[in-house]
This record gives C-alpha cells, sequence and structure tokens, in this order.
C-alpha cells in the first residue's frame, strides 16, 4: 500500500472509530456534546497529516504513550513484566508531566488525533492526565486495571470528556481474578456502575487468548458490559511475552473465528463499539508499527515500534516527536520487509526479535 494510501486508509478508520463511539453515546448529552465537536477536530487533523504527506511527511493518526512503568498489580502473562519494562516501583527517570506535555502539544501540531495511554498502570500518573484534559483536540483512550477508579478520578474523568477510561478484563469472574488477581472483577463492576451512574463514557479491554476466546465473544459477555454503561469493547490478541505461554495465542483459524463472531456482535448489538488490535493486517498492507501507522513512546521517552518490541535509537527528550518518526531504525523496519512478513501470533515484530534488533 502506497504511503497516501496508508494516510486515506488511515484517517477513514479513525472517522469510523469516532462516528461509532459518537453513535454509543447517543443516550449521554454530555459525552455526545463534546464528540460531536471533536469530529471536526479530528476531520482538522485529518487534513494537517494529509498536507503533510503531500510534502513528503508521513505522520501516522495515532500514538501509544506508556506514561509509567509502575503497576500495582501482577497480572499472569503481561508482556510488560516480561521485558522488564514494568515494575512494582518505576525508575525515576520516567518523563514528567511537563515533558509528556510538550509531547501532546508537538501530536496535536503534526494532526495526531488519537494518543493511547498505558503503563503499567497510568492511573499513577495522575498528573499526565491532567496535561492530556488540556489538549481537547486529542482523544485519550486511558488504559487501566480499574482498580483505582475513585471519587477523584470520577471527577476527573467528569471534567475531561477527552480523556476516556478503558477497564481491562478477562472474561467474568473466574477468567478475570485468575490473571489479574483475587477481587479485581468485583472492582471492575464497582468501577463500571460509579462511572455509568456519574454519566461517564467507557470503555472495555479484553486480552483474547485461546482460554477465553469463547467466552469474550458472546453475546452473553458484551451484553452484560453493555448493561454496566460500557460503550466500546476493544479486542486485542495475546502476544505470548514468554515461552511458557504461547499456547495462548490464537492461531490462524481461531483468528477467523474471532473475525466471523465480531461480525456477528456488530449486527447484534449495535449499542456497542467493537474494535479488534491488530485486526486485519492485509487492509493496511502489514503491520502499522514504527511508525506506518503509530508508534510507542516508553516511559522514558524513548520512541518504540510498538509496546511488544520495545527497543529504541531516538529519545524524545532530545529530539522531536516528528523527527523520532524519522529515525534511521523505524526507517529501517519500513523498509526492510520485516513489518509485512508471515507471521503466526497477533505481532509480526515480535516473532521477529532479533532481527529487529539487527536493525538498530
Amino acid at each position: 500500500m502506497q504511503e497516501n494510501q496508508l494516510e486515506e486508509y488511515l484517517s477513514k478508520g479513525v472517522e469510523r472509530i469516532v462516528q461509532g463511539i459518537l453513535r454509543a453515546s447517543a443516550d449521554n448529552p454530555k459525552e455526545s456534546l463534546f464528540l460531536a465537536r471533536y469530529v471536526s477536530s479530528g476531520r482538522e487533523a485529518g487534513r494537517r497529516r494529509a498536507r503533510l504527506e503531500a510534502a513528503g511527511e508521513h505522520i501516522p493518526p495515532f500514538l501509544i504513550a506508556s506514561i509509567t512503568d509502575s503497576c500495582n498489580l501482577h497480572c499472569k502473562g503481561c508482556y510488560a513484566r516480561a521485558n522488564v519494562s514494568c515494575m512494582d516501583r518505576g525508575e525515576e527517570l520516567q518523563m514528567s508531566a511537563a515533558q509528556w506535555g510538550e509531547v501532546f502539544c508537538q501530536a496535536e501540531e503534526a494532526g495526531v488525533a488519537f494518543i493511547l495511554l498505558a503503563g503499567g498502570e497510568p492511573l499513577l500518573r495522575r498528573d499526565v492526565l491532567e496535561q492530556a484534559g488540556r489538549h481537547r483536540r486529542i482523544l485519550f483512550p486511558v488504559f487501566t486495571n480499574g482498580t483505582m477508579l475513585e471519587e477523584a478520578y470520577l471527577k476527573l474523568f467528569g471534567k475531561n470528556r477527552n480523556l476516556i477510561p478503558v477497564l481491562s478484563i478477562e472474561g467474568e469472574e473466574r477468567l478475570t481474578d485468575e490473571r489479574r488477581g483475587s477481587g479485581v472483577y468485583a472492582s471492575l463492576q464497582k468501577a463500571m456502575e460509579r462511572m455509568k451512574e456519574g454519566g461517564i463514557l467507557f470503555g472495555a479491554s479484553v486480552t483474547v487468548t485461546r482460554e477465553n476466546m469463547q467466552e469474550v465473544l458472546s453475546e452473553e459477555f458484551t451484553a452484560h458490559l453493555a448493561r454496566q454503561g460500557c460503550k466500546a469493547v476493544i479486542y486485542v490478541e495475546y502476544v505470548p511475552a514468554e515461552k511458557e505461554t504461547e499456547h495462548l495465542a490464537p492461531t490462524d483459524a481461531e483468528r477467523a473465528y474471532m473475525e466471523q463472531r465480531l461480525k456477528m456482535l456488530r449486527e447484534a448489538q449495535k449499542e456497542l463499539l467493537f474494535v479488534s488490535f491488530p485486526g486485519d493486517e492485509k487492509s493496511s498492507g502489514g503491520c502499522l508499527a514504527a511508525g506506518r501507522g503509530f508508534f510507542h513512546i516508553n516511559a522514558k521517552g524513548g520512541a518504540e515500534p510498538c509496546p511488544f518490541s520495545p527497543f529504541s535509537d531516538t529519545s524524545l527528550l532530545h529530539t522531536s516527536l516528528r523527527e523520532a518518526l524519522k529515525s534511521p531504525f523505524f526507517i529501517r523496519l519500513r523498509t526492510e520487509g520485516l513489518l509485512t512478513k508471515e507471521h503466526t501470533g497477533g505481532c509480526v515484530l515480535f516473532e521477529q526479535e532479533q532481527s529487529v534488533k539487527g536493525c538498530l
């Protein structure tokens, strides 16, 4: 896929997601009003990217930012702990809130429309979330384990409608607590109830494995989320962070089943927005990492291809976001065919770790 075609494909994809969120929030006047205004901002961001594309500079429509390397949980099979990019107590050399604020400013000026905030546990960095809330022309889905959603955070999300909490859940109580810890499911249900009462738009993120696939793709599970007030469900294929968990990764046949089930769910439950990641990479001509469709910024400011490929030759502490997209490492990944290779898991770069390192 040519770069100008990719930009059109990505821009339309972003617009479809925003329109889907807008439809899902039709019964929430405050969210609908904010999102209706955001649609205009999103289109302007797309025009800004298109102008830069015409001048030979490709800007992806979204970024992933891990704003902390600390977390309060020990989830089984966590890729961040496996690659030592997450720990109980994060290192002190994390970017400050002001530095993250500068990154958000640069992203907004370049036409980035979405920045996914992750960690670690992003709610451990309230200072960064407050910075993000000031950038109303960017939507910030905040991927959280949901155990820290107390009153102060409910107020923050209620005030800043561009911050959208996305709660991680593995299925019903047994599967969620088995992976995330005893009592986590109950905490999630309580958090959902409080956000529904407060009129806060929120979504759910589900890591799909061979063990939970049947349950999380069932109408019963998604209908329960909808009753709790959830408006979007994001399915993420499990990437085996450790050799002993490789059996959990969906096979090609299971990914085909997942695609079929998603089609059925979209028809049956139009009140929910369903998104899958990485989705069908064939539609976009390969993996979207390393700046094709997004890149990852780690807690220290390193520009990485994606969270599952934690390698970097560039730091946003020393260079601009637009210059980071031109890093020799990213260029080699995009031009030497690593993003389009055949693979068996959910992440093409994860399976080619040695080849990726060779591009540094």
